[in-house]
């Protein structure tokens, strides 16, 4: 199942100003994922699914990467992205969470959990 993409002119907008204003952290991530480099997954970057905009986003695993900042260790901020990946995942969307600093700090850490994952869901296809 796959899930589509929100095509909302707001969310679609915001999501462009967020592609041209990315952190470290997604720079770092997009360099390992773009150009189909992680087992030959398509990754998209602020890709719009459900009124949500996520990270990064593999259409055929429906797999979102999600990368958190400190803020996100607010409990307010943990709130919200448990009823975000709920939501997600009602509409098939599998998400993986990474703090930034991980993705800094051991990318190979990261890209070997993404593999892992892809592999299973390559399993399945």
């Amino acid at each position: 199942m796959r899930t589509p993409r929100d095509n909302d002119r707001r969310l679609l907008r915001f999501a462009k100003e967020l592609r041209e204003s990315s952190t470290d952290a997604e720079r770092k991530l997009w360099s390992l994922l773009r150009g189909r480099k992680l087992a030959g997954f398509k990754f998209r970057r602020q890709y719009p699914v459900g009124g949500y905009i996520l990270d990064f986003y593999c259409i055929r695993a429906n797999l979102a990467l999600e990368l958190d900042g400190g803020q996100h260790s607010q409990p307010d901020a943990v709130a919200y992205d448990l009823r975000r990946t709920q939501c997600l995942a009602e509409l098939g969307v599998r998400v993986l969470r990474f703090w930034d600093h991980d993705v800094l700090k051991d990318p190979d850490a990261v890209t070997n959990t993404v593999f892992r994952v892809l592999s299973e869901v390559d399993n399945d296809v």
